[in-house]
């Protein structure tokens, strides 16, 4: 029986609730496909500040490295925000974690599941053929670059006398976009053969050296895949007039943030959509949604985008593609019967069975069993 080692980042707010369901369905997902799985839990984020002072501890790195994949359910609150610079911020332990497992590419599927085609922001019919994937350049960008505060600059302060400036710098290098590029051409290879390669060059250096490298790449060795240059505003206006023109989309780490939240209005809930982080190494999966402070403890939650992202999680860093299959089958079944967490709780035509976190965990464990 093959052993998967995996780190739990249980993380804040409904994190830990999430991540309850998340082990529980992974222990019948093992003795249904012959699979050891062995959990490690560790401190990022919100909780991480609270008892060590830092948003990324050591001892969580050298589990994450010691890991064969990092499961991370959610960070933040409110209770850690703060625009002092000089503080610790939950997102730090995110970006610090992405940064040292070197995982430059995010994969965000958008998929619509069929019993939820009425939560959706847009009419059903917007709705038909919607299948695309999201490549997002993890490690480089905005969020990264150099920043800071500068006082006494003359013009900054209200009436044009000395105050303070802050900046935040976006750049990107060769590699780093040529890696991301190869990620999502190869990724469209195994889909519909469409890239989607997102940018602002009309306005930002980055984005013109962005272009040129995914065309080199492209014309390189990709010549098969059909490559469609396309600005982020367009691209934004795009995935609510006509979602299933994409494929697959890639683009910079902030870009791909806020496109990524856009098009999970797609699928009706954030509480439905799943993400892999990969580099080369060891990978983290995590759902895309907030710590949602306001809900947590009270045991209503939707642990169906951990879910999905433990799909992900089987396929890219474990290769059990059937039990992945049948994960998501499960997931399909209890949704079509017409089982509903709260946010989702008025999606569909069939009569609504509103559950909670626990519950619907069970259900999908049933349908697996």
């Amino acid at each position: 029986m093959k052993t998967y080692r995996i780190c739990l980042l249980p993380g804040d707010g409904i994190g830990p609730e999430i991540t309850a369901e998340a082990v529980k369905v992974l222990a019948v997902i093992g003795e249904r496909f012959g699979a050891n799985f062995e959990f490690s839990e560790a401190l990022l984020g919100g909780i991480a500040i609270d008892e060590t002072g830092t948003a990324l501890p050591e001892a969580t790195l050298r589990a994450a490295h010691g890991a064969d994949a990092v499961l991370l359910a959610a960070i933040g609150g409110p209770k850690w925000d703060t625009t002092d610079p000089d503080k610790p911020r939950p997102e730090q332990g995110l970006l610090g974690i992405r940064k040292a497992l070197d995982l430059y590419a995010n994969l965000r599927p958008v998929r619509i599941f069929a019993a939820l085609r009425d939560a959706s922001s847009l009419k059903p019919e917007y709705l038909e053929g919607v299948d695309m994937l999201i490549v997002r350049e993890l490690t480089g960008g905005l969020y990264f670059g150099a920043r800071g505060r500068e006082a006494g600059v003359e013009g900054a302060a209200t009436g044009g006398g000395p105050g303070l400036r802050a900046y935040d710098t976006m750049e990107y290098r060769e590699f780093e976009i040529e890696r991301i590029a190869r990620t999502a051409f190869e990724a469209a290879r195994t889909r519909r053969g469409r890239v989607h390669s997102v940018d602002k060059a009309n306005v930002l250096e980055s984005s013109r050296l962005w272009r040129e490298v995914v065309h080199r790449v492209h014309d390189a060795d990709y010549a098969d895949v059909e490559l469609i240059d396309q600005l982020v505003d367009n691209s934004a206006m795009q995935i609510v007039r006509n979602p299933a023109q994409f494929d697959v989309m890639v683009t910079e780490n902030m870009f791909g943030d806020i496109l990524s939240d856009e098009a999970s209005m797609l699928t009706g809930s954030l509480g439905m959509l799943a993400s892999a982080s990969l580099g080369d190494g060891t990978a983290l999966y995590e759902p895309s949604h907030g710590s949602a402070p306001d809900i947590a403890g009270q045991g209503v939650a939707n642990p169906l985008a951990m879910l999905l992202s433990m799909d992900l999680m089987l396929r890219h860093s474990f290769g059990m593609h059937e039990a992945a299959d049948a994960l998501t089958s499960a997931i399909e079944g209890v949704l079509a019967d017409g089982w509903r967490t709260r946010d989702i709780a008025d999606a569909g035509t069939l009569p609504q069975r509103t559950v909670g976190t626990s519950a619907m965990g069970e259900l999908i464990i049933e349908r697996l069993g």
